[in-house]
């Protein structure tokens, strides 16, 4: 009865959602005091510390956050080991309970300075203006060219220990890694389990130090060019390599280049640090006024926890501006 409980509420979700999306879709407006640009967790969370404001705010998203295809959420309080779409659709009820609150399903494509504040347009060419722009669409990762390597994101090629170690612990376990983040991480990762190797994928970058190091605490490193991964529905089993030998392994974990989700922070000309994360200062500001950043866009922390946190600060503070604007 509880498992079914469990699975009715997250398939009546949906349909609430889409009732309150529908009920909003029909109150939009053009001009707000705050434009988010992404409606994932930290958006979310902007958007309910401006709607407790009574700011009119309308949330542009695309519906494709970046942790779509991982199983469960860990460590965040009240939500540990629940969907990453469950969360994300009680949070978007809750929001959208606030009447002054706006949901717009779509890509948000162009945006430009008018004179008072920014005019934004979407992929189906709506046109919105506001006082105040949060970004918080996130970021694009970048997949190396290796089969199976996709389907296995996020389900056993993992980013980080801290939200999913705990369930891969003591297992047969993969660093994809080369020079100081391969070594790095590996110190790391050896707290959750001893079975650990660490694939360079090539030459070793390594330096002699690092190399003995790793080999003191039986940490094996492997510098043949890998092939393909292969798995069962996103579990990978075997890493296959060039030369035709293989290695089995339950989970992996990496580093993956990225983008940002949405480049019209850069149109505007917002700075990006040298990671290529948007520039933000302790209150979640850019380098342009009356521009905000908050979530993965701005923060190697890739956290649900962080992205709320940093989504309700962006909220507060754009609130406390636009009352210094008019007082």
């Amino acid at each position: 009865m509880k498992q079914g409980g469990i699975l009715a509420s997250v398939f009546l979700l949906p349909l609430t959602f889409n009732s309150f999306v529908d009920r909003k879709i029909m109150k939009t407006q053009n001009q707000f005091d705050v434009i988010i640009i992404g409606g994932s967790y930290s958006g979310l969370a902007a958007a309910m510390a401006l709607g407790r404001a009574l700011r009119n705010v309308l949330i542009i998203d695309s519906g494709e956050p970046c942790n779509r295809q991982t199983p469960y959420s860990h460590n965040f309080l009240t939500q540990d080991g629940k969907t990453p779409l469950e969360i994300s659709l009680i949070a978007k009820q809750q929001v959208l309970k606030y009447d002054t609150i706006t949901f717009y399903s779509g890509f948000a494509t162009k945006g430009m300075k008018i004179e008072k504040g920014f005019e934004i347009e979407t992929e189906s060419g709506n046109k919105f203006t506001t006082s105040n722009l949060v970004f918080a669409a996130g970021i694009k990762d970048i997949m190396p060219e290796i089969p199976g390597f996709s389907e296995c994101w996020g389900i056993s090629v993992l980013h980080c220990p801290y939200c999913h170690g705990y369930e891969v612990r003591n297992e047969t376990t993969g660093i994809l890694g080369n020079g100081d983040f391969g070594f790095d991480f590996s110190k790391l990762i050896s707290n959750w389990t001893k079975k650990l190797t660490l694939f360079t994928n090539g030459i070793a970058t390594l330096t002699d130090e690092q190399k003995n190091l790793l080999e003191k605490h039986a940490i094996e490193i492997v510098e043949i060019e890998i092939e393909k991964f292969e798995h069962q529905n996103g579990k990978v089993k075997t890493i296959i390599f060039k030369d035709g030998s293989k290695q089995m392994v339950n989970a992996i974990y990496t580093k993956l280049p990225f983008e940002q989700n949405c480049s019209i922070a850069e149109q505007l000309g917002c700075e990006l640090t040298e990671d290529g994360y948007l520039k933000i200062d302790s209150f979640q500001k850019t380098t342009i006024n009356g521009v905000y950043a908050c979530g993965d866009t701005a923060t190697r922390m890739r956290t649900v926890a962080n992205a709320v946190a940093m989504g309700t600060l962006t909220g507060m503070t754009a609130n406390k501006e636009l009352i210094e604007e008019r007082i």
